[in-house]
């Protein structure tokens, strides 16, 4: 795995995002003929910064389309208890993209499963995903955003979409992921051990320093995009990019036994 990490100074969405995906290699991912899925992060209907943008979304599908013809969905469960992720896409401005560009839209929240297994494991050592997305070329589309539970929020956190609320909703919060907060930082290690992204774009172009439901916005934002083929190392450059040692994260810092 390429743990080379591309940050881009934003310019504009289409050639920032464009420039960035090519110098990390995304090209040779995209040409083996492989259905694309886009996994953005939504997980309530709160616009960006919360959430990742449309405009983020369609620049990355118009670089897609310059290596390769394959199908493309856009795919997330949402964490809200009180709204689908359909509603979530209808409000965010998703199925309108969607309708525009002629891609698909998936709700992994009621998609079709696959149980797996992996001892190794600390939290998950069985786990049921989706099964499209290990039918596609994954490409992760977080925004940059502090958490307030396991101080970061990236690409491999982003992959808590991907987890039916029919398994991990749980006790341990009002939402449809719940199960993770019991040991979060591991189950989200478990979860990447499962099914990491092949690809990230993260739209760091704003930046929430503090919570990862809302607050303050960075000040001045912080104006990058970043691309990498290792979830983990573009998870790690972009916390420097709040201020935030990486060290002192636990999904990602080294693992402790």
């Amino acid at each position: 795995m390429n743990a080379h990490v591309i940050s881009e100074v934003f310019t504009n969405y289409t050639d920032s995002v464009a420039k960035c995906m090519a110098a990390a290699g995304a090209s040779a991912l995209l040409t083996d003929g492989r259905p694309v899925m886009l996994k953005p992060n939504l997980v309530n209907a709160s616009a960006f910064p919360v959430t990742t943008s449309p405009a983020f979304c369609e620049a990355v599908i118009t670089f897609v389309r310059t290596c390769s013809r394959a199908p493309i969905t856009i795919a997330d469960g949402c964490g809200d208890m009180d709204l689908t992720t359909d509603e979530v896409f209808a409000q965010l401005g998703y199925t309108d993209l969607a309708r525009r560009l002629e891609v698909a839209l998936l709700d992994l929240n009621t998609a079709p499963l696959v149980r797996l297994t992996d001892p190794d494991c600390r939290v998950f050592k069985q786990m049921w995903l989706p099964e499209a997305v290990f039918e596609h070329v994954l490409i992760s589309l977080p925004v940059l955003k502090a958490h307030s539970l396991c101080r970061f929020t990236g690409s491999m956190k982003n992959m808590m979409g991907l987890a039916p609320p029919r398994h991990y909703a749980g006790r341990h919060g009002d939402w449809k992921k719940a199960v993770f907060h019991a040991c979060l930082d591991d189950a989200i290690v478990d979860l990447n051990r499962y099914r990491r992204p092949d690809f990230t774009v993260l739209d760091a172009t704003a930046g929430l320093p503090d919570f990862h439901l809302g607050g303050a916005v960075c000040r001045p934002p912080v104006n990058r995009i970043l691309a990498g083929g290792d979830a983990l190392a573009v998870d790690r450059e972009a916390a420097g990019l709040l201020g935030i040692d990486w060290r002192s994260v636990g999904h990602l810092g080294p693992r402790k036994k």
